[in-house]
Formats: C-alpha cells, structure tokens, sequence
C-alpha cells in the first residue's frame, strides 16, 4: 500500500476517562505504517482536516469527553470540522475506519452516527468487564474483510447492545450471555466507511488475529482510494 493516512485522536471534549486514546492511536499508526501507509497522528482540533483531502484513509480513535466552551470553544467552532468531514468522507475523497469508542464520539456533530453505520446508546449500550475475547464473523458473509476469517480472538471488551443503522451490513458479532450482539459492520453509505468495535486499549492490538482484521479493514477501504 502506498497512500497517507490520518489517525484522529481524541482530546479534550472528545476524550473521556476510560480510553487511554493518545496510547492507541500511535499503536494504531504504526500498524499501518507496517501496512505501508505514510501515517500521521493528530489530535482534535477544528483544524484537524483542513488538509484532509491530502489523506485516503481516516481512522477515529476517540470518545466523548466534557464539552467546555472556555477550553475548546463552542459547539459552533466545531461545525465547520465536522461538516468537512462529512463531505470528504461522502464526496469519495477519504475512507473512514471508526474504532471502538468511536460510536460514542462527535455527539455534536448529527450526522456522525449515521455516516459511520451505527452508535454507543447511552443508557442501553454495554459491556461486560475487558478480557479475553472472541469475535466472530457473520456466517455466510463474503465481504472482503471478512471472508475465510476465522474468529478473532483479543484481550479487550466486548461491546453490547450498540445501534447499527439499518442499512449496516453486519461483518462481525460477539456473544455475551447467549446473545449475540454485531460489532463490527460497514455504513450503508455513500463513502467507504467501515466500524470496528475492538480496541479499548493497547493490549487488543498485541493479537495477531485482530492486527490482521484491521489489516483486512485497511485493505478494502483503500481497494478504491488509494491515492499516493
């Protein structure tokens, strides 16, 4: 792979107590700089993606943190960001891969859930506590990102109960008390827009088996936009 990408982590209004996501998200990089991929790491900011169409590929690793206007400015000074976003990712010029706590992130910005497929419902969403994992894939599915896979085994938390919009293509789910709940799918669209569940913290990217499912995300979302 020969094409930049963009890994976006949370600070500030979008960075909440339970994710270490400055941590992840260099992980992250340097996956996808062993990919290939010319990889930087920023932070939110509303200045995040003025040079976003620079970029193939976006990767969110970010939550919802307190939003104070006197620290990083109002729900306003955001709304050109997440615009942008939006339409890079809609236009066709960007990919985007959201991760985990990403379904609970930009709760500012209206059309974030339904650009990544899906989100965190406060209240309803849950998990049982972090630890060993298995995430499987849909039976019967041939997406590229899943198909032949087998289970993807990791030490991290297993997300229940999230929302996917009804037009989500379900790739993979996780069982928790006999029920199983999808956490991985790609958006209906338009974009090339795919959510992943796993990541909560470093150690989910010390499995081969998830460091090759996100090999496999990267892969399809670059299928038609690699871009040098």
């Amino acid at each position: 792979m020969d094409a930049r990408a963009l890994v976006l982590v949370g600070r500030g209004r979008y960075q909440d107590r339970w994710h270490d996501d400055a941590a992840t998200g260099h992980v992250v990089a340097g996956a996808l700089s062993d990919l290939g991929l010319r990889t930087q790491v920023r932070g939110t900011a509303p200045t995040a993606l003025d040079d976003g169409e620079g970029f193939s590929l976006l990767v969110v690793v970010a939550g919802t943190g307190r939003a104070d206007a006197d620290w990083d400015g109002p729900d306003a000074a955001w709304a050109p960001f997440h615009d942008r976003l939006t339409a890079l990712v809609t236009g066709g010029d960007l990919a985007l891969l959201a991760l985990h706590q990403a379904a609970g992130t930009f709760t500012d910005a209206p059309r974030w859930s339904a650009l990544i497929g899906g989100r965190w419902v406060p209240e309803v969403s849950t998990h049982p506590p972090i630890g060993p994992a298995a995430f499987h894939p849909v039976a019967g599915e041939d997406h590229p990102v899943v198909a032949g896979l087998a289970a993807v085994e990791a030490f991290d938390e297993r997300y229940c109960r999230l929302q996917p919009e009804p037009d989500a293509r379900i790739l993979l789910t996780t069982e928790h008390d006999g029920v199983r709940h999808p956490v991985g799918w790609q958006a209906g669209g338009p974009g090339r827009v795919l959510y992943d569940g796993l990541g909560h913290d470093v150690r989910s990217y010390e499995s081969a088996s998830r460091r090759d499912l996100l090999r496999r995300e990267v892969t399809w979302l670059l299928g038609e936009h690699g871009r040098a």
